[in-house]
């Protein structure tokens, strides 16, 4: 199943509108992918890869963003951070 190009536009506009948030305590956000369950994969870079707050940045407010204009996702996971 080929992911929806439509829909990955609109989490890369999702993520953009966020990243200057994350950009001014050092940090960045950078899009990986989708998987066909509609979880999106994200990278979370600088500050935010190594801030012990990061696991709570990512679902209070990167994915709570995120699902709020996009339903259909089911979550937003960070690939290099372990839970």
């Amino acid at each position: 199943m080929a992911i929806d190009t439509e829909l990955q536009s609109k989490v890369e506009g999702i993520l953009e509108q966020i990243r200057p948030y994350l950009q001014n305590d050092g940090g960045d956000i950078r899009f990986v992918n989708i998987t066909e369950d509609n979880t999106v994969n994200v990278e979370l870079m600088g500050a935010c890869g190594s801030c012990p707050y990061s696991t709570q940045t990512l679902k209070n407010g990167v994915e709570q963003a995120v699902r709020k204009a996009l339903p259909e996702i089911k979550s937003v996971e960070a690939i290099n951070l372990n839970y």
